[in-house]
């Protein structure tokens, strides 16, 4: 396969600090990449220096096989970050065309307006005006305007509602059919497990866990029993039954992770609790998050 980013050995250190220590990851041609870790992980600094922004300590990171901050590389990647700078004067109608006239073989105004979501009575709204979501979506338009074999994603979806995210991923989705690549970073872990066809896990400036969602899960030592609810069952409920180390809802099921699911299973039988539908799942991204970074702190 053709590989798109190859990051190597890269380290990044900060008044003595070292804030990303030795990274090593590659991006095939049509990947989803997410990149996951708290604040202070390393990850926004990892993807600075891959898109030539800041320059590494030690190690090289490529895009295309060439340095980022070639122009060759800049035409053909785009970028959505979580602080977008617009030019408030501008309507969000100028500004599209104004971006688009930055490349020589631009999308066009129709498509970049259909892909993005941006709403007809939103395009002669002045920037200024801009609600997080609607900035969020324009921040979108303008990153696909050359259209770009390469998009970089920060926190994308950040303001947008419940409809405007998955109406976001529906259009990642499709990119993907395209051919493009796509690396981003999220808080809202069940997208990365939903959507992500690989997910790069930091915590320390360090990367612990690459693969994909499904296989990362099997890295976690308990399992989740989930459900659906005959009747509403107090959340605090749940968390206070034995063994249990997490509580989460998603898609109206309850998953309750336990360290012990035979126990839990009995538990529910025998206080006959109202639920139906009980299956046996892998704990969420966030509990593997969590058991991840417990055996970092250990060692």
């Amino acid at each position: 396969m053709e590989s798109v980013v190859t990051v190597k050995n890269v380290s990044k250190k900060f008044h003595g600090k070292q804030v990303v220590n030795h990274v090593s990851f590659t991006i095939q041609k049509g990947e989803i990449v997410a990149i996951l870790g708290p604040n202070g992980a390393g990850k926004t600094t990892t993807m600075r220096m891959l898109l030539g922004l800041l320059l590494p300590t030690t190690g090289s990171a490529t895009i295309f096989n060439s340095q980022p901050t070639q122009l060759k590389v800049k035409e053909n990647i785009g970028v959505m970050l979580q602080e977008i700078d617009l030019i408030d004067r501008l309507t969000v109608r100028e500004l599209i065309e104004l971006i688009r006239s930055y490349y020589a073989s631009p999308l066009s105004f129709e498509e970049l307006v259909e892909i993005s979501g941006i709403q007809q009575e939103t395009l002669n709204k002045m920037a200024s005006q801009l609600s997080g979501g609607q900035k969020r979506r324009l921040g979108f338009a303008l990153s696909l305007a050359g259209n770009p074999e390469f998009l970089v994603l920060d926190e994308p979806t950040v303001g947008m509602d419940v409809h405007g995210r998955s109406s976001f991923w529906k259009k990642i989705r499709e990119l993907k059919q395209l051919g493009k690549t796509i690396l981003f970073t999220t808080h809202y872990l069940q997208e990365a497990d939903e959507f992500a066809d690989r997910i790069i896990l930091f915590h320390n400036g360090k990367i612990i866990a690459d693969g994909k969602p499904n296989a990362i899960k099997e890295k976690i030592s308990f399992n989740a029993v989930s459900f659906l609810l005959k009747e509403p069952i107090p959340i605090d409920f749940l968390k206070n039954l034995p063994s249990v180390t997490n509580v989460y809802i998603q898609s109206e099921r309850i998953f309750v992770v336990s360290k012990n699911t035979d126990e839990l299973l009995r538990l529910i039988f025998e206080q006959q609790l109202p639920v139906y539908n009980i299956q046996i799942e892998k704990g969420s991204l966030d509990d593997v998050f969590k058991q991840l970074t417990s055996y970092e702190k250990e060692s």
